[in-house]
């Protein structure tokens, strides 16, 4: 007895051993392919974005608008139906999806204008920021304390200052504005608003009036009421604006201002979400798009996983329903 009770222990060690190596080598597996599908996912984003250039040089003006092909959201697809006919595998043929979506960044407020360029410039920064947080019901000091630690922080980049090295880290994404003191129900306000890009030649970043939401057009534009920053709104559905002054026109706006505005955009946000078998996934990356030299350059990406209920009835999952909307 002892001797099969020890044969038995030997054997069941040595079939859990060869069942953990299987598990570990099919998760390495879905790591690794997951890794390329996104990959992909993010190649196929900028390759659009640099097509739209393109057609926008052929039509002889640049203007980025949400009837383009970028602005439209790949609804979620099996993997398979983006291979050609014949190329398709016993890889491929596992339950794997694909979706994603391109956003303008430039359809939000960049917080780095609160320090970009001459003084002058900052203190207009300054004045749409405060005009956004009163358009959302924001507490004026938390915009105060934002700007003279972006400030602190954009100083402590440049050298030593004389802050005892107390100074906070410069965000780079969204998120990270958390470092600077925004309350987190102040940070959830903003987010649909606001956005962190790095500064081109320390220039502010304008607002593309095709893309923006009526809240950032009537902050960007301070004279401008926010009947007449939904009216553009409108207006940019039935034909979209080929330069900022076609927008005022439209509505009897002002002059605006093309350091604060503009009708073209040079930052996407790239999302893509895979779903593999009982595995979700989504990677965020955020792209700058060089006019000149028309090249779409990775700022930076974040992949995250998602939770997947396969037991909702009719199949839907969060992650298709978050794939859909905009």
């Amino acid at each position: 007895m002892i001797t099969v009770a020890l044969v038995a222990t030997l054997a069941a060690a040595a079939m859990w051993r060869q069942w953990r190596g299987v598990e570990v080598e099919a998760a390495e597996r879905a790591r690794v392919q997951s890794a390329w599908i996104l990959t992909g996912a993010l190649d196929w984003g900028r390759l659009i974005l640099a097509g739209d250039l393109r057609e926008d040089r052929n039509r002889g003006f640049d203007a980025d608008h949400l009837g383009e092909p970028w602005a439209v959201p790949l609804a979620e697809a099996r993997l398979s139906t983006f291979l050609a006919a014949g190329e398709a595998s016993s890889d491929t043929d596992r339950d794997a999806f694909l979706s994603g979506q391109i956003t303008d960044m430039q359809s939000r407020m960049n917080v780095m204008n609160l320090v970009a360029g001459a003084p002058s410039q900052q203190l207009d920064a300054f004045t749409r920021f405060t005009r956004l947080f009163e358009l959302l019901n924001l507490p004026s000091g938390e915009l105060g304390a934002l700007q003279r630690a972006l400030a602190r922080a954009s100083a402590a980049m440049r050298g030593p200052t004389d802050d005892g090295g107390d100074a906070p880290l410069l965000p780079r994404r969204f998120e990270q504005l958390a470092w600077l003191g925004l309350p987190a129900s102040t940070l959830d306000t903003l987010r649909p608003y606001v956005t962190v890009l790095p500064l081109v030649n320390n220039a502010p970043t304008p607002v593309n009036l095709n893309t923006a939401s009526a809240q950032v057009i009537a902050a960007s534009i301070p004279e401008l009421d926010m009947a007449r920053a939904q009216r553009v709104v409108v207006q940019r559905d039935s034909s979209f604006f080929k330069q900022p002054s076609d927008a005022m026109q439209a509505v009897g706006g002002p002059q605006a201002s093309t350091t604060w505005v503009s009708t073209t955009s040079d930052f996407f946000e790239v999302r893509g979400r895979l779903r593999l078998d009982d595995v979700a996934l989504e990677e965020v990356s955020v792209v700058q798009r060089d006019r000149r030299t028309r090249q779409v350059t990775t700022l930076w990406r974040e992949r995250t996983a998602l939770t997947v209920d396969l037991g909702n009835g009719a199949g839907a999952t969060p992650l298709a329903r978050a794939a859909g909307a905009r």
